[in-house]
């Protein structure tokens, strides 16, 4: 069942009916159909999407082709912007993208990523310390399909971006260090210096995992390179006064003549990402 959808102004608006009734009760989320991708050509029809299981459907990923500087494939286009919608991230008249690109590519940033998005019909049950660790998703929150594919394409783009990245750091969380993984910007270390505020017995105290944090942000990287971290959207708030959707990300830069330790810089939504690969993947 090809996906019709509309073009306005370079983006692929997806039709309400054919989401309400296909889509959103094989994703099994409150999704917003809202923009599914930019598109660098004229185009009909998103292909691959047949009828069957949901597995089928999410597993349909095969035959890339090329989406501007990436190349990824059309399900994962979709499925990323059918995420919630990010609407704490800098409007465009308000941030100059081409000096964000230029700055990260220069190194010495901190991005804080809050995991993908999850299946919030499962349940964290941590009863001692180490049981976030686990991906069973009867006894932990876990990534959705959506978050998972998400991740990976968030990766992508960072990676076409041309973004140096040296240290990647994750919560000990399952949920967070998958997405840390599934983005593949190098070897993942996991920490309970970035924890959930939830579990914040475990590590001293409300205070001491926001020490942790604010630390970890403002430590400079490796020279020329960024430091990646990802966590939850909790210890976020309360360690950068910023707080984004899942996937989304707070982007800071090492300053020791300021309060934290570290300014802040932009929010990045994963529609942002993309947005960034299509316009900036060629140029250095």
């Amino acid at each position: 069942m090809p996906i019709k959808g509309t073009r306005e102004g370079g983006l692929w608006l997806i039709d309400e009916e054919v989401y309400g009734s296909y889509l959103a009760p094989r994703l099994g989320r409150d999704y917003v159909p809202n923009v599914i991708f930019s598109c660098p050509r004229q185009m009909s029809e998103i292909p691959g999407f047949s009828e069957g299981a949901p597995d089928d459907i999410l597993n349909s990923m095969a035959n890339p082709r090329p989406f501007g500087g990436l190349r990824a494939a059309p399900v994962l286009l979709l499925l990323l912007f059918l995420a919630p919608l990010f609407a704490r991230s800098a409007p465009a008249a308000e941030r100059d993208d081409a000096a964000l690109v230029a700055a990260l590519r220069a190194g010495d940033h901190v991005l804080y990523f809050r995991h993908a998005a999850t299946d919030w019909a499962q349940n964290d049950q941590v009863r001692q310390a180490g049981d976030w660790q686990s991906c069973d998703g009867a006894k932990m929150r876990q990534l959705s399909d959506a978050g998972r594919m998400t991740a990976q394409l968030i990766g992508l783009a960072i990676r076409t971006l041309a973004i140096p990245v040296g240290e990647v750091l994750s919560s000990e969380y399952c949920r967070a260090a998958e997405t840390a993984r599934l983005m593949g910007l190098g070897d993942v270390r996991t920490t309970t210096e970035i924890m959930n505020l939830r579990s914040q017995d475990y590590v001293g105290g409300h205070d001491a995992a926001v020490k942790n944090a604010r630390a970890l942000l403002a430590r400079p990287p490796a020279p020329a390179t960024n430091r990646i971290m990802v966590g939850h959207g909790n210890l976020m708030r309360a360690a950068t006064g910023q707080y984004t959707d899942e996937a989304g990300a707070v982007v800071v830069r090492p300053d020791p003549g300021s309060d934290l330790g570290f300014a802040f810089v932009a929010l990045v939504t994963p529609q942002d990402w993309l947005r960034l690969a299509e316009a900036f993947s060629g140029e250095k």
